[in-house]
């Protein structure tokens, strides 16, 4: 194959928003998030890139003088992602439609053959198992196309919101949106990212908002301030249920101030069990409910069905509060590496920190790169050049630092 440069193919936006051939939509603006927007066909001969608000899917022609636009197919409302399984065949994640594209590019012109019906708000797509013969999708656990043994039961604690619809795509039926082979429970919500192992034996998927053991206790909840010194007030009953207390100081800010009554974020300690705040009070009788903060899954993709591991092989925790996408190690299957931010959702305050103490000072959200190896979860963080406690950062260090980190991907050859 060609060597190609990055810089060529960064080239698409703008090939992309050029390209002519049929009439420009008139609604032109889109709100699903872009996923896996690119694939390569296995031959490399060709690039895909699904064009999210005209409801298409671009096809380009690739060779050493550069990319050339030669078809455009339309799909589902909204795609969002694109896998090619073979040469001749592309499948597209319609985000909007809760529905995958099936592109026969043989055919003349190409076309859809065949559209499958999954969950509500499909984002990404991989295939893996035997032979990459399997198509696995993240979904969410509501919407018109569940089957009737898989109610949404929003309602009902302890349900897995989070679905991996997989085909066979060696053996899809006749019938009017698809049969699949399994649907994959996780015990999360809204799965976004997918990344399968070099042999076919893993797929990974990963929560995208899946939080960091953080919640918001109600005002209500919280005792009233006795605002006689600047110190919290301390238990009282409401409605029956014994609080720890009101506010953490100050109770005015530097010009006297008296403070709002507000909520507020606690964090859940996985060594006491309980939600605790800044000054390590138990609010555990406001916050009926747990997070167990599962992260990303690991779900084996050969099995017959497909299932998520057992035990703590299947589940990693405390990568990150926003995932966005991931690639497993080519040369090991237990491997891989996930983009995510971070988020220091229990300081309260940002500002200097002069009159109030600890504040997020700029610091309120940290870029990493989290490597899961085996089962160690090691989060890298992209900035920690940066010296928080000096505001602005000089811009030596801002000219190093790194934004959101959104899409990572295993580039051996282009």
């Amino acid at each position: 194959m060609q060597c190609r440069s990055v810089a060529r193919h960064l080239s698409i936006v703008a090939a992309l928003l050029g390209t002519a051939g049929h009439a420009a939509a008139v609604f032109t603006t889109f709100e699903s998030g872009q996923v896996r927007p690119l694939a390569l066909s296995p031959s490399g001969d060709r690039l895909f890139v699904v064009n999210t608000p005209d409801d298409r899917l671009e096809i380009f022609d690739v060779d050493a003088s550069g990319i050339t636009h030669t078809g455009s197919v339309p799909v589902g409302l909204e795609p969002v992602a694109v896998a090619a399984r073979t040469d001749d065949e592309v499948w597209v994640v319609n985000h909007l439609s809760d529905s995958v594209s099936v592109i026969d590019l043989a055919a003349s012109p190409p076309r859809v053959v065949r559209t499958l019906l999954v969950g509500d708000e499909p984002r990404d797509i991989v295939f893996a198992g035997p032979g990459g013969t399997r198509a696995f999708i993240t979904t969410a656990r509501r919407g018109q196309n569940l089957p009737p043994t898989m109610p949404p039961l929003l309602t009902t604690p302890s349900v897995p919101r989070a679905l991996v619809f997989v085909f066979d795509t060696t053996a899809l039926d006749d019938t009017l949106g698809g049969t699949p082979l399994t649907i994959v429970e996780l015990f999360g919500d809204t799965p976004r990212a997918l990344a399968a192992s070099a042999d076919g034996s893993r797929v990974y998927a990963a929560v995208f908002q899946s939080g960091n053991r953080t919640t918001a206790i109600n005002e209500g909840a919280i005792c009233n301030d006795n605002l006689i010194d600047d110190t919290p007030s301390g238990p009282c009953n409401i409605f029956g249920t014994i609080m720890p207390g009101g506010l953490p100081p100050p109770e005015t800010d530097h010009d006297g101030v008296l403070r709002p009554e507000t909520g507020l974020i606690v964090r859940y300690d996985a060594g006491t069990s309980h939600w605790e705040d800044e000054l390590g009070r138990d609010w555990s009788p406001a916050v009926r409910f747990n997070l167990p903060d599962e992260d990303v899954f690991v779900i084996d993709a050969a099995a017959s069905p497909p299932v998520q591991l057992a035990g703590a092989a299947g589940v990693r925790r405390s990568v990150g509060t926003v995932l966005f996408n991931m690639v497993v190690d080519p040369t090991n299957p237990a491997r891989a590496y996930v983009t995510n931010t971070e988020a220091r959702n229990e300081v309260r305050f940002e500002g200097p920190g002069i009159f109030g103490g600890t504040t997020v000072r700029g610091h309120l959200h940290e870029a990493r790169i989290t490597v899961l190896d085996g089962t160690s979860v090691l989060p890298r963080h992209l900035n920690k050049h940066l010296d928080y406690g000096v505001v602005p950062s000089p811009p030596a260090d801002l000219a190093k630092s790194l934004a959101t980190p959104r899409i990572s991907s295993r580039i051996a050859r282009f």
